[in-house]
């Protein structure tokens, strides 16, 4: 049987609800745990700087869970000094460096490594000293390639959103170009000693065409799994979503 990528599940949008009225429900840690016990290889959490899903007390709680279960916590952070300051006491299993603008409701777009390399690389290096694994969210470029492969980083993850954004207007042309760059793009970071990863606007009716490309190694969705929690369950999406890419891996 041809080897499963690893399924991690975002959870920020269960502290989105969270904060939508304050207090401490629903609770993105208890959200975490059963994600776990579904079948999530991991968990996945973006602390943002203005924190408008994760708190600073979530990614600690967080932390002690996926220990506890012997599962890894991926951490999405920007590239600042205040960010690698908690990452560095937190010590998650993994990190996820990721751009992000105060105006942009979610992450849009990858990581510029090759403009920025200055400022990620020693980061990168400071994570990964630290006993992190350093992920880079990149769109699938050969400079951005080759640029996080000269830094300290041992994963990149590619940036699926403006492929899921074309088949979402209904431009079939342009997702096969997507997809034919995420090959090309996935041979190359794998040439270079990169592990591959994709995560952005993944869903059960797209997430197939990026499980088949052999390099994928781990898909990282969120949004969409905790959609459509609300209607048929966090147990039965993940569920679901592990169906839809063992299934795409077979044929």
């Amino acid at each position: 049987m041809k080897t499963l990528p690893r399924l991690g599940v975002n959870i920020d949008h269960i502290a989105t609800i969270r904060n939508a009225r304050g207090g401490e429900h629903p609770d993105p840690v208890a959200g975490a745990y059963a994600a776990i016990q579904a079948g999530a290889d991991g968990i996945t959490a973006h602390l943002r700087e203005d924190r408008r899903h994760m708190r600073d007390e979530d990614m600690t709680r967080l932390q002690m869970l996926c220990e506890s279960q012997n599962i890894p916590l991926n951490m999405e952070m920007a590239a600042t000094p205040d960010m690698l300051a908690i990452a560095l006491n937190l010590k998650p299993k993994a990190i996820c460096i990721v751009p992000e603008r105060r105006e942009e409701r979610t992450t849009e777009g990858g990581l510029d490594v090759a403009s920025g390399h200055n400022q990620i690389e020693p980061i990168t290096r400071a994570l990964k000293e630290n006993g992190s694994r350093v992920s880079l969210f990149i769109e699938a470029t050969e400079v951005q390639i080759r640029a996080a492969a000269s830094t300290a980083a041992e994963v990149v993850e590619f940036h699926t959103g403006a492929y899921a954004h074309a088949l979402d207007d209904g431009d079939q042309a342009k997702a096969d170009a997507y997809i034919e760059a995420f090959k090309k793009s996935a041979k190359l970071a794998d040439e270079l000693g990169l592990e591959v990863h994709f995560g952005h606007g993944l869903t059960f009716d797209n997430v197939a065409a990026i499980a088949v490309i052999p390099e994928c190694m781990e898909l990282n969705i969120g949004h969409f799994i905790i959609g459509e929690a609300v209607f048929m369950g966090l147990e039965a999406a993940i569920t679901e979503m592990r169906r839809v890419v063992t299934d795409a891996r077979a044929s």
